[in-house]
């Protein structure tokens, strides 16, 4: 279709185009990029909208821009070619595994890394904890102008957001850091996680922890920094069995959510072992 009518999909052919369609239908419109959530709305009991702008033919949206201090992703990239872009990274082991183990290989295929920030009712995504621990930052665009900010600003206000806005790409700082992602898959649920651990560190010379950035997902309804496990290991060498118990006396910061497959407590109490396997996962 050449313009946003009511009850369509209007392709977009350039981002302005874009912003324009969606600054014009407010609050009746949404992006549409991979589709794998808003496609089973219906299933979640789910109003659709009566508009949507498709973003999938925007050449910039699927760019990945590697650069020696950063490196930029459109928000129409794919979980598999996010994966494949960032397997010789190794500093970003943490991304390269959320994208290329989330879910299940058809919905990688389809699956924008902007979806998996912008979807606020979906909290078993993968990207967002491995992000928060990579101190990423978003660019987010109007017909009005640009925006960068920290995605854990972003996560905050993301539900807020005046109709119009268009996340449209994501930008990660390079550093010298390891980095690792666990999960405990619920297969019988289309192998989303019943909890998340992302753990990104920088060691000296003698294995001591510089700095640390640990991120928990899908055990509250939006991904967060675990701050004082951070703390508790700055300083000491990086061993898997210390960083589980010092998350163990900790656990009890998180409140789970309930869900018909998993209750609360157990998303909390899974949470030592996956801080255990992510620092194992580090050569501790």
């Amino acid at each position: 279709m050449d313009t946003p009518t009511s009850g369509s999909v209007y392709v977009a052919p350039s981002l302005p185009a874009a912003l324009d369609a969606l600054d014009e239908a407010g609050s009746e419109a949404a992006p549409f990029a991979g589709g794998t959530w808003i496609m089973r709305a219906p299933i979640r009991h789910e109003p659709l909208k009566s508009r949507y702008v498709a973003i999938g033919k925007i050449p910039e949206l699927h760019a990945i821009k590697v650069d020696t201090d950063v490196v930029e992703i459109g928000a129409a990239v794919t979980h598999a070619a996010l994966a494949t872009a960032l397997a010789e990274l190794s500093e970003f082991d943490v991304l390269t595994a959320a994208a290329g183990r989330s879910a299940n290989p058809a919905i990688r295929g389809m699956a924008t890394i902007g979806g998996n920030l912008a979807t606020t009712a979906f909290a078993a995504a993968d990207c967002v904890p491995a992000l928060l621990c990579l101190a990423a930052e978003v660019e987010i665009a109007s017909r009005g102008g640009r925006e960068r900010i920290d995605l854990e600003q972003f996560l905050t206000m993301r539900s807020t957001l005046a109709p119009g806005w268009l996340l449209q790409r994501i930008i990660v700082p390079r550093r010298g850091r390891k980095t690792a992602h666990a999960r405990l898959p619920l297969r019988q649920a289309g192998d989303y996680p019943t909890a998340i651990v992302s753990l990104a560190v920088s060691l000296d010379d003698a294995g001591h922890v510089q700095s640390a950035r640990v991120s928990v997902g899908s055990v509250e309804p939006v991904a967060r920094r675990w701050e004082r496990l951070e703390d508790a290991l700055v300083g000491h060498k990086l061993n898997a069995t210390k960083a589980a118990d010092a998350a163990a006396g900790l656990a009890g910061e998180f409140t789970g959510r309930d869900s018909a497959d998993v209750p609360a407590w157990y998303r909390v109490r899974v949470l030592p072992g996956l801080v255990r396997r992510a620092a194992a996962a580090l050569g501790s």
